[in-house]
């Protein structure tokens, strides 16, 4: 197992990192880019396509045939599909999300995107999460890339997480720094 932990971390970077080098080299940045989250899209939503990605008994050539049919259906690019079939060759598809969420970030950082993430009570509206990610760009003067939770367990209130500062002013929490405060007393 602690060699798949290793895997994780560094390694995915560097087949993340060759990604993004082969979609900037090929002109197709942003189009890789839209087709990773369509593929990241499909991993979280299609239980089928999910276990496809975790099963270690399906062949390569099933699982390449799989990838191939999904992908042309997803009008998914070339260079995608090659470097996804070159991880089931590798053995390394089963890290494809992993792959992939990285590629994601490396993307982001490079436009220099700082990484955001909220956490609120209520079910915010798209209006309200662009009006706050309008905010958190004027005040941190860059690029937002916000990412977005519906947390009802917070019972009120919002956590806002730019890079490694964290603003944590839910009811959930004002609740927990009381009762703190009661155990020590």
């Amino acid at each position: 197992m602690s060699k798949n932990k290793g895997f994780s971390s560094t390694s995915a970077n560097r087949y993340s990192l060759a990604l993004y080098e082969l979609a900037e080299e090929s002109n197709l940045l942003s189009q890789i880019e839209i087709n990773t989250f369509s593929v990241l899209d499909l991993i979280e939503k299609s239980h089928d396509f999910n276990n496809l990605t975790k099963d270690p008994t399906i062949s390569q050539i099933d699982l390449t045939n799989a990838i191939d049919k999904t992908f042309d259906y997803l009008k998914i690019e070339n260079l995608l599909k090659n470097f996804t079939n070159f991880l089931v060759i590798k053995r390394r598809f089963f890290f494809i999300e992993q792959i992939l969420k990285n590629f994601i970030e490396i993307c982001s950082e490079k436009r220099g995107e700082l990484k955001t993430e909220i956490k609120s009570a209520k079910d915010l509206s798209k209006e309200e999460i662009n009006k706050i990610k309008d905010e958190l760009s004027k005040y941190f003067t860059s690029k937002i890339r916000l990412n977005y939770k519906y947390d009802e367990s917070l019972i009120g209130g919002l956590i806002v997480q730019v890079g490694s500062t964290m603003i944590d002013t839910s009811i959930k929490n004002k609740l927990q720094q009381i009762e703190n405060k009661m155990m020590k007393v």
